[in-house]
């Protein structure tokens, strides 16, 4: 069950960032030139409550989260950040399986 569950988000993830794609790609024709969406930006559409308390969070947790490793991560583009996401946890679902035969 935990195993379907976890495939399933991964699926879901990998459409996610194909259609980020698409769009990115969409605009960029229209426009005449490459854009893609920061991870950051879509964070910020999509809660922007929670992303203003993202500081606060990652300085709580440890006071060099923020500065040099989040601020770096919210600039990959989303259509990555989420095909990472969704291929790591296909991988992870798909590797439980081979070890339980």
């Amino acid at each position: 069950m935990l195993r379907f569950l976890v495939r399933a988000i991964g699926l879901v993830a990998l459409a996610g960032a194909f259609a980020v794609a698409v769009m990115d790609g969409a605009r960029s024709i229209a426009n005449n030139a490459l854009l893609v969406t920061p991870l950051g930006v879509s964070l910020a559409r999509l809660s922007p409550a929670k992303f203003e308390q993202l500081p606060a969070l990652a300085a709580k947790i440890h006071p060099k989260l923020w500065d040099p490793v989040l601020i770096h991560a919210l600039y990959v583009p989303t259509c990555v950040a989420l095909a990472i996401v969704g291929i790591m946890l296909v991988t992870i679902a798909s590797s439980t399986r081979g070890s339980r035969r």
